[in-house]
């Protein structure tokens, strides 16, 4: 059995903490990283998460993996070559270190859009996040022991959610800010 769901309350450190990795990765990658974003609800300020550190590089290709594979292990990340999803690359932090998830995605597509849209939208919408927030709470609580459960659980507000994101993404003309690193 994995850890259990644990959500937390927002943690103000976190955003320094995804600096501190930015820096590092920007140093590591260079031009190969097109974007280095800090996604996922730790990077929502007032936003209830799991203490995990999320993290979008964005490149031009996913394959080859040399651009980007070797600069990312020789600085301790942990490659996951059994992640099942077909459109990233996915690594975790170097052993000893705080939870990051590190998720390599190709610049311009749908899975590379997605969490920045739906990140932008959450700290643009309180209500949403409040909604997002209290939706992650209990199915971390029916779920506790069943990360998979707990995923698929919050599947419908999520969706809910980035139907009004993209929404207001139409009316609004949005498109992703500057590189966070």
């Amino acid at each position: 059995m994995g850890e259990p769901v644990e959500i937390v309350p927002y943690d103000p450190a976190w955003p320094g903490m995804f600096a501190t990795w930015g820096v590092g990765l920007r140093a590591a990658l260079g031009d190969a990283a097109v974007r280095i974003d800090h996604i996922g609800s730790t990077s929502v300020p007032g936003l209830a998460a799991k203490p995990v550190i999320d993290i979008q590089i964005s490149v031009t290709s996913l394959e080859p993996t040399d651009d980007f594979l070797g600069p990312l292990t020789g600085i301790g990340f942990v490659y996951r070559a059994d992640n099942p999803e077909l459109t990233k690359r996915y690594f975790r932090e170097p052993p000893g270190r705080h939870r990051t998830h590190v998720h390599v995605r190709r610049l311009g597509s749908f899975s590379q859009q997605f969490p920045l849209l739906f990140r932008d939208y959450l700290r643009c919408h309180t209500s949403a996040m409040t909604e997002y927030a209290a939706a992650k709470r209990r199915c971390a609580a029916r779920f506790r022991n069943d990360r998979p459960g707990y995923v698929q659980a919050k599947d419908a507000v999520v969706w809910d959610i980035i139907r009004r994101a993209d929404a207001w993404a139409q009316r609004t003309g949005w498109v992703p800010g500057p590189s966070d690193a």
